[in-house]
């Protein structure tokens, strides 16, 4: 019989977190040292992940597979492409602006 989740835990201990990335609890702290990926600590001081985090830990998993880079450098990679894609975000809304503007404009002439 399978079973399905009702919801998506809010968090994932580090041991789930690594099963469910189908990596070594140990990689998993270290990605956690470097920077690479972001957990909140307990009282006991245990590993807690955001489900969010297992997005990440595929990205980390892929740029260091497909490129000769360091775990450093991949930090250095992936925070040039957050910054891409924020800027590329700002883009479209700017240009939607402009366009809702100028139909704005030519609306407004039209009347």
């Amino acid at each position: 019989m399978k079973v399905y989740a009702l919801a998506v835990p809010s968090r994932l201990s580090l041991d789930r977190f690594a099963r469910e990335a189908r990596l070594h609890p140990v990689l998993v702290q270290r990605y956690v040292t470097l920077g690479l990926l972001e957990a909140t600590r307990d009282a006991g001081g245990g590993l807690w992940f955001s489900p969010t985090q297992l997005h990440q830990v595929a990205r980390v998993q892929r740029l260091h597979a497909d490129l000769p880079l360091n775990y450093t450098a991949i930090g250095l990679v992936m925070d040039l492409l957050d910054r891409v894609e924020e800027l590329q975000t700002a883009l479209r809304r700017s240009e939607r602006r402009g366009h809702e503007q100028a139909d704005a404009e030519v609306a407004g002439g039209a009347a």
